[in-house]
């Protein structure tokens, strides 16, 4: 009888430990992923992403938010999903405020070699 009850005993503290570690290998990378999500949020807002696209940088703001209520409901997966969704909203938010620039520094160079054709036109008549 004594020797079940210490096997009990020691399986009950094995099946502790086993999950206390399972626990902490969710938050570890939720914890990782909610941080990463942050900085792409901010290299999207600094790259213009307020700007250039509004929905998507509102979008990543909130999902960001929630995940970080996820993790202080520890709700781990919830947190890792929301900070994946907010990622991909700042990246898009990124992509399209570096696109709009591009498309507006095009469109200046345009207008300068329309400008300098129009004075050369001048020029040699």
């Amino acid at each position: 009888m004594v020797m079940r009850s210490k096997i009990f005993l020691t399986t009950l503290c094995g099946l502790a430990a086993a999950l206390t570690l399972g626990c902490n290998s969710l938050k570890t990378p939720a914890t990782a992923n909610v941080a990463v999500s942050k900085a792409a949020v901010e290299n999207a807002a600094g790259a213009g992403g307020v700007e250039f696209a509004p929905v998507e940088m509102n979008a990543a703001r909130e999902k960001l938010a929630l995940a970080n209520k996820a993790m202080s409901r520890k709700d781990y997966k919830q947190a890792v999903d929301l900070a994946n969704q907010a990622q991909a909203d700042a990246k898009l938010a990124q992509g399209k405020a570096n696109s709009a620039k591009a498309q507006a520094a095009a469109n200046a160079l345009h207008d300068d070699i329309r400008i300098l054709r129009e004075e050369l036109n001048r020029a040699n008549q």
